[in-house]
């Protein structure tokens, strides 16, 4: 038998849970090959390794090469990985779970697919952004016209704040310097936020395309989830930003770097793990088991990997 390279693939319960890990990392220009169990990044400035186990997602610009090597860690470390344009604007492609049980998809596609039940969701998220308010009876369209003012009531507080004149949210996503300081930070800083909202959202085995307020994207509950953040995270360092630096051209990298601060102490990490799993009404309980099961329509859920014997006539 060949002797295999390395260290061994680590078991689910061995790897960092998604709370306790670094929120994201972002790389561009570089080559990423494997040393041991961490990820070694080679490019101008010279070799560094970080350990796979401890980083929720990598966002890989342009100019990554990646080898086979580094991906077999990243996909066995259980570390979300997504392939980004320039600036990280577009999303591309990712990549597994580190959740390897369906128990959160499942809740989440019952409930998505049925209007009381979504809609109950919708105005559970709502209340997280009102919660000295009752929500409960206001419409979908009375959720969304309150949501928008809340909204644009952050971006004049900001303003204020900052100093940074404000007029509206405009950004092409086809350019990105096309915009103004303060939309070209907030471009960046909703992205970095979008893809620690999506490293969470797969990670613990949800779909990020099952939205309740978003629909017909493949990132919709994406831009459901990060919602929730951004009055208290991307909006606030994007207005920093552009204050502190206006004209740079290197806006973006340095707000992708001060989002990547604001999330270093963990805190936002564990609140988007804990409202995940409140939304979906999922405990903590087997999360992440590693089970697969045979659904049966009259027995419930059936152990795999038995061989069962032919119902007969008389067993019907």
């Amino acid at each position: 038998m060949k002797k295999k390279i390395g260290a061994k693939k680590p078991e689910l319960s061995e790897l960092g849970r998604v709370r306790d890990r670094i929120s994201f990392l972002y790389l561009e220009h570089a080559k990423l090959n494997r040393q041991d169990s961490a990820i070694q990044v080679l490019d101008q400035r010279g070799i560094v390794c970080i350990p796979a186990a401890m980083i929720s997602v990598l966002m890989l610009g342009p100019g990554v090469d990646v080898t086979h090597r580094a991906m077999e860690l990243i996909g066995d470390s259980g570390t979300g990985v997504v392939w980004v344009g320039e600036q990280g604007v577009r999303e591309y492609a990712h990549g597994r779970a580190l959740n390897h049980s369906s128990r959160l998809l499942q809740a989440q596609a019952k409930l998505v697919s049925n209007q009381r039940t979504r809609v109950a969701v919708a105005r559970k998220m709502y209340q997280m952004r009102f919660p000295d308010q009752d929500v409960s009876g206001l419409s979908m369209e009375e959720l969304r016209g309150k949501e928008g003012a809340r909204v644009r009531s952050v971006y004049r507080e900001q303003s204020l704040k900052t100093h940074v004149a404000w007029t509206r949210r405009t950004y092409d996503p086809n350019n990105f310097e096309a915009g103004t300081p303060i939309n070209q930070a907030l471009t960046a800083a909703h992205q970095a936020l979008y893809g620690l909202s999506y490293s969470v959202i797969v990670a613990l085995g949800a779909s990020p395309g099952l939205g309740f307020v978003h629909t017909g994207h493949d990132l919709a509950f994406v831009y459901d989830f990060a919602d929730l953040y951004k009055a208290d995270t991307s909006i606030p360092v994007a207005f920093q930003m552009a204050a502190k630096y206006g004209e740079d051209k290197d806006i973006g990298s340095k707000t992708r770097l001060a989002m990547r601060d604001a999330f270093r102490d963990g805190k936002l990490l564990a609140r988007m793990v804990a409202d995940l799993k409140t939304l979906m009404g999922v405990t903590d309980e087997a999360d992440e088991a590693d089970l697969v099961s045979l659904w049966d329509d009259r027995l419930g859920l059936q152990k795999m990997g038995v061989q069962y014997q032919e119902v007969g006539e008389d067993d019907r």
